[in-house]
């Protein structure tokens, strides 16, 4: 039987390169007969964290944004797709603002158990994701029962759509869907 697997794509451009990415690890994700959710961040309306900490007695955030929905399909998924530009040598400010909202999560009830990471940045050098990678990594070790499984980097991409012609990372992003188990 087939896992749940929900790709969260932080990217506000239209054909980003991370969201093309994650659109062909959903390829072979389905391909391997597993339901796959794609929520993207575009059109949003994700506030910041007050830190009020609410959410620690409620699991529940008090703030009334697409953030809530969105935190609600994360903790009803086995497997979780983050996709991101990086920028700065960082994850998105979009992606941030959102892992930050997952709060609630830290101590309620939540599926998910293996964490993946989707990255495209106009270097291309191997080291750019890490500190990415490092965020992501955190954010998952907060959750006991959640694994980070690894990350699909594109890299040498700026213009939107340019990942397309980098087959190898296409087939890599379309491998690592087809894996998961």
């Amino acid at each position: 039987m087939g896992r749940h697997v929900l790709i969260v794509s932080s990217s506000l451009r239209g054909q980003s390169n991370s969201e093309l990415m994650a659109r062909e690890l959903a390829r072979g994700a389905e391909d391997s007969g597993h339901e796959v959710e794609f929520i993207t961040l575009r059109g949003k309306s994700i506030g910041f964290c007050t830190g009020c900490f609410a959410c620690g007695r409620t699991h529940a955030c008090v703030l009334d944004d697409d953030a809530n929905q969105i935190v609600e399909r994360i903790a009803h998924a086995d497997v979780l797709v983050f996709a991101t530009p990086i920028y700065y040598y960082e994850v998105s400010g979009q992606l941030k603002t959102l892992l930050d909202r997952c709060t609630p999560l830290y101590e309620g009830e939540y599926r998910f158990r293996d964490v993946y990471l989707v990255a495209a940045a106009a270097e291309d050098d191997c080291s750019v994701p890490e500190r990415a990678e490092n965020a992501l990594q955190g954010w998952t070790e907060c959750f006991e029962k959640a694994e980070y499984r690894g990350c699909i980097f594109g890299g040498g991409v700026t213009n939107p759509g340019e990942i397309a012609r980098h087959e190898d990372v296409i087939r890599q992003a379309y491998n690592m869907g087809r894996n998961i188990e």
